[in-house]
């Protein structure tokens, strides 16, 4: 058996939440109140061209809204990118990219798919225009972590959260990186008269120790930090290469140990 395990997010934990909400409609505010109560964070994809008209969030509220979660891209009008010529495909992301950054003060790294629409064209664009991840609309139904960060299916929408709340709750991981995924548009909430799904969600499955709470893009930086450490064949010296802490599991002695290394450590273990 294998003595090292990268099978732990930050603090040692074995599963982690994000969500992921699309459109910067008005009813966000509404949802980010309810989030941050329960100590639950999430992604908000936003279409910059959108920003302070009829039904949307103001501009000028993006910044001091969504602290603490994450501002992604969704498109500068939500276009439907297949359909896009590489010129407009190319505006439409680096657009939102530019016009998101100067709202909010940070890089912004990730997108969602307008609609959902996508194909191999749109995804070969993305790295050239600082983009690490794309969530689709697709779900796995599981809480495994993707092969394809560019084409990012989740756990599912917000419609069968409760559920699969549950499930996650109950799982007990044996092996890997546990992550359940949810998506969804705030508006939903207001139209079909649900609030009370997404409270109930948040009283189940918010500020468990047990749980970390991430951004769309933490989960991403977390995976690529873990695929950074490298390891002696014998598996008993680690080299984190990356900036950030990561964790892991020491399999070594009678019962299996978190652990982890810190940024630019050479770690050598005990025999």
């Amino acid at each position: 058996m294998a003595r090292i395990l990268f099978d732990r997010f930050p603090g040692g934990h074995r599963k982690a939440l994000t969500l992921s909400y699309d459109d910067g409609v008005v009813e966000d505010r509404r949802l980010v109140e309810i989030l941050n109560g329960a100590g639950i964070r999430a992604t908000f994809h936003l279409n910059s061209g959108t920003l302070s008209k009829a039904g949307r969030v103001g501009a000028d509220e993006v910044r001091t809204l969504y602290a603490g979660h994450e501002v992604s891209v969704h498109g500068v009008v939500h276009a439907c990118l297949p359909h896009l010529s590489r010129e407009s495909i190319i505006g439409e992301i680096l657009e939102d990219r530019r016009a998101l950054e100067r709202l909010v003060g940070y890089p912004v790294r990730g997108m969602s798919y307008a609609g959902g629409d996508f194909n191999d064209r749109v995804v070969d664009q993305l790295p050239s225009l600082g983009i690490e991840y794309a969530r689709t609309t697709y779900g796995h139904t599981g809480f495994s972590i993707p092969d394809d960060f560019l084409r990012w299916q989740s756990t599912g929408h917000h419609r069968d959260c409760l559920a699969k709340g549950r499930d996650f709750l109950n799982l007990r991981p044996t092996y890997g990186l546990q992550l359940m995924y949810v998506w969804g548009h705030s508006y939903e909430f207001e139209r079909n008269g649900n609030w009370d799904l997404i409270e109930q969600f948040c009283r189940d499955l918010g500020r468990n120790p047990a749980i970390w709470y991430a951004t769309n893009i933490e989960i991403v930086d977390y995976c690529r930090a873990i695929r950074s450490v490298r390891c002696n064949v014998d598996g008993n010296v680690l080299h984190n290469l990356s900036g950030q802490e990561v964790w892991f599991t020491d399999c070594a002695g009678p019962e299996p140990v978190a652990r982890s290394i810190q940024p630019g450590q050479l770690l050598q273990l005990d025999a």
